[in-house]
């Protein structure tokens, strides 16, 4: 299997996910295939990148805020969910569509340099256009699952104990596991004060932070003492 991807009928396909307008889109999926990778392992938040007002808790399309880059992904109606979805999401349909462009459309390219690039430049934009319209539909019907599953966990976790995920949980940072019976949920976390938790160490959920759409919690011994 590996060799099939070290021989020479490899080329053209290694080539054309290099090269413009498909690298743009080839980079930003390998970021976000590192990113994923990196949160699995808790050293970085899920939603680290998103932007105050375009989460989970303004999934109703609120368009109040200032923020001119929120106010563009409210308008593109890709709020709602994580920000890192988003990105994944207009990297994958974006990688495929670029792709397939240059491949059906490869006698239009020169082999390189400016020409190539303002060839290649439509092909992004259309590609960047139409991976756009396919996140907005795709994250419409996870926008509700999202928000129904923070309010329903809202209800459920407070005062329950979770296992801190992440290397530490701190005022500004941090992850916990809540055993839910199935698969778990990965809920944010902030603690109090000077108080650092840190990687397995038991916690109590104690008050939902709306803004910060986290959860306050508190070590199991001093919850319990």
């Amino acid at each position: 299997m590996f060799a099939i991807l070290l021989s020479q009928e490899m080329d053209p396909f290694y080539q054309n996910v290099s090269s413009f307008p498909t690298v743009f889109f080839t980079f930003f999926l390998v970021l976000s295939l590192l990113f994923w990778l990196v949160a699995v392992l808790g050293l970085i938040e899920i939603d680290a990148f998103d932007i105050p007002g375009t989460g989970i808790e303004s999934g109703d399309g609120d368009t109040s805020t200032p923020d001119a880059v929120a106010g563009l992904i409210l308008k593109l109606g890709l709020n709602g969910v994580p920000l890192s979805v988003v990105i994944s999401l207009v990297s994958l349909f974006g990688w495929f569509i670029s792709y397939y462009l240059v491949y059906f459309l490869a006698f239009l390219m020169p082999p390189g340099g400016l020409l190539r690039f303002a060839v290649g430049l439509p092909m992004w934009l259309v590609s960047l256009y139409v991976a756009v319209l396919l996140t907005s539909f795709a994250i419409r019907p996870l926008r509700p699952l999202f928000k129904k599953m923070q309010q329903h966990t809202e209800k459920i976790v407070l005062g329950q104990v979770a296992v801190v995920r992440t290397s530490r949980v701190d005022s500004g940072f941090g992850e916990v596991l809540f055993d839910d019976g199935g698969a778990g949920l990965i809920l944010k976390a902030r603690a109090s004060a000077d108080s650092i938790y840190k990687k397995g160490d038991k916690v109590v959920l104690i008050e939902y932070l709306k803004d910060a759409n986290a959860y306050r919690v508190v070590s199991k011994e001093e919850f319990n003492g």
